[in-house]
């Protein structure tokens, strides 16, 4: 134990002795954490649509103003032709074009139907997608407006089923109450893997590593001198997060903080076993950035913040099970959100111990052959 402590201590002193680093460290995940989450929006507004109305009917008008009154789409412009609104589209001035017909006020009244076409500009699939949908749920309310106008006001005894939907635990759908959450653990994954892995190469570089190989220092205990320091760091970022998250963006987790921070400390444990496995295949801290970057990368793209993992393949999910940001990000959303306790998120804080186990024994195991 004297010689942990001793190492701690030269840790520490290290650390504290690069002023630089420390601040970096605190203001960027604070920074990021303000500005990402105000930037990454799910909801899709500002959509361009240009519009070739051939009618120019009373009808065609109404239509035209509930979608430009609907807050989703901005009137590019009006286009004389099909042909035409397709250039814009071509010249990325629009998102989707909508053709109204010749006589589209007339077979409305005389067939009770009639025909328009759009056209999506499907580039930014998100955005296809998503203006497409909002725009048929703006031509149904249309429809539903002039059904009960012909029928003067008097409801139809048709039967009909309406959808009533209630949003547990967002019942606003506030993107930030599940975006935060998210954004934290990726801050927290890039922390943790790229400044642990960067410490043990600083060591070969500077030619101190071979003065701790001969001392009778063992290499587990070596090891956990070299992941403490950076434990305590990470956990003081993410209270830095928490308290961001509920003075900015008013989140208070619904959850225990214990249960927050007990899983933390197994999600650090995970994450920090992989920079020092990192660190002992690497010779120079240009290396060990770039494995890191790999890691981080596909974590961020893979663990469920911007995507969910349901919508994946199969064997894309079993890769993902093997990915410790996966599992707190699942975690972090439960206690934050749901209120969960330690019985609900059992299975993810077993995952992340065995992958920690993985990581820590094989960075162990290296880095005594390497010596």
């Amino acid at each position: 134990m004297k010689t942990l402590f001793f190492l701690l201590e030269k840790e520490f002193k290290q650390l504290m002795r690069n002023k630089g680093v420390i601040r970096t460290l605190f203001i960027m995940p604070a920074v990021q954490l303000i500005l990402m989450p105000m930037a990454a929006d799910y909801s899709v507004k500002n959509i361009h649509i240009a519009v070739v109305d051939n009618d120019h009917s009373t009808y065609s008008q109404k239509l035209i103003n509930k979608i430009k009154s609907s807050g989703y789409f901005t009137l590019t412009g009006y286009a004389p032709s099909y042909k035409e609104a397709l250039v814009l589209v071509e010249q990325d001035k629009a998102d989707l074009t909508l053709h109204i017909p010749a006589g589209f006020e007339r077979t409305l009244v005389r067939e009770n139907t009639e025909k328009i076409y759009v056209a999506i500009n499907a580039i930014s699939g998100t955005k296809a997608s998503l203006g497409g949908a909002y725009l048929t749920s703006i031509m149904q309310d249309f429809n539903n407006q002039i059904r009960l106008q012909w029928l003067h006001g008097t409801p139809d005894n048709t039967p009909q089923v309406t959808v009533a939907p209630y949003y547990w635990y967002n019942p606003f759908m506030d993107y930030h109450l599940y975006m935060v959450p998210g954004i934290l653990v990726t801050l927290i994954t890039a922390l943790a893997a790229m400044q642990s892995a960067f410490n043990i190469v600083a060591e070969k570089e500077s030619g101190t590593i071979e003065q701790i190989n001969v001392t009778p220092i063992k290499k587990h205990i070596f090891i956990i001198g070299k992941l403490l320091p950076f434990l305590v760091l990470a956990t003081l970022v993410f209270t830095m997060g928490l308290i961001l998250a509920r003075v900015i963006y008013g989140i208070v987790p619904l959850g225990s903080l214990v249960t927050l921070y007990l899983s933390l400390i197994m999600y650090l444990f995970a994450m920090l076993g992989l920079g020092l496995l990192i660190s002992t295949y690497s010779n120079t801290q240009m290396q060990a950035m770039s494995l890191a970057f790999f890691f981080i990368n596909i974590f961020n793209m893979l663990s469920g913040v911007f995507t969910s993992i349901d919508s994946m393949p199969l064997w894309a999910q079993y890769i993902v099970e093997t990915f410790p940001p996966s599992h707190f990000i699942k975690i972090m959303r439960m206690v934050v959100l749901k209120g969960s306790g330690l019985g609900d998120i059992t299975y993810h804080l077993a995952a992340m111990f065995v992958i920690g186990l993985v990581f820590n024994t094989w960075a162990v195991l290296n880095y005594s052959k390497r010596s």
